[in-house]
């Protein structure tokens, strides 16, 4: 079997060192795997442009055995980078974590100054699903950022699978979460 090349991306105000990312990367070294957990730029103040050119700069020679693990923000950074690759490139998958299309309690204008470029990005689906058919989006019944309607988007524009958890939060530090084993099972099914 071919190692995979895994390459994480975080979230909003976060890191390669937050939450379940050092634990996904140490399981995924052990099975041999080549993993990439890169430190978004100004991640308390994330930018569109910025954070797809920044993956498109690491992300160079992918193939069928390469796969995404996105993170609340870093998921909208995945489908960009995607629908601005060139046709002919194919990739193994992508599984989203707290993946959103519409968000709820931001608290300042701050944040939503923030969010607005990310929740009116223009998405061509078509294009974005050309690269793979295997999107795996997993969710928490008590995330306080993320409504649960984001799963029918998911499901409805890019075909994924989806799996919703009982009280993952953000699936962030600040809930407790450490490890996440599905998405481990889903990248050995890979």
């Amino acid at each position: 079997m071919t190692n995979k090349k895994v390459i994480l991306v975080h979230g909003w105000g976060g890191n390669p060192k937050n939450a379940w990312f050092p634990w996904l990367k140490t399981e995924l070294e052990k099975l041999g795997d080549e993993v990439i957990v890169p430190a978004m730029p100004n991640s308390s103040e994330p930018d569109v442009s910025f954070w797809v050119e920044y993956l498109s700069g690491i992300s160079n020679s992918i193939d069928e055995n390469t796969y995404f693990v996105g993170h609340s923000i870093g998921c909208l950074t995945i489908i960009k980078y995607l629908e601005s690759l060139s046709k002919n490139v194919k990739i193994g998958g992508v599984i989203f974590v707290a993946g959103f299309f519409t968000l709820q309690n931001l608290k300042t204008d701050e944040e939503l100054e923030i969010a607005k470029p990310w929740l009116n990005l223009k998405i061509d689906f078509e294009r974005v699903k050309n690269h793979t058919i295997n999107f795996f989006a997993l969710f928490s019944d008590n995330d306080p950022d993320v409504p649960i309607e984001n799963v029918k988007f998911f499901e409805e524009k890019l075909g994924a699978r989806v799996l919703i958890q009982n009280g993952k939060g953000h699936f962030s530090e600040d809930d407790g979460v450490f490890e996440i084993p599905i998405v481990l099972e889903e990248l050995s099914k890979g």
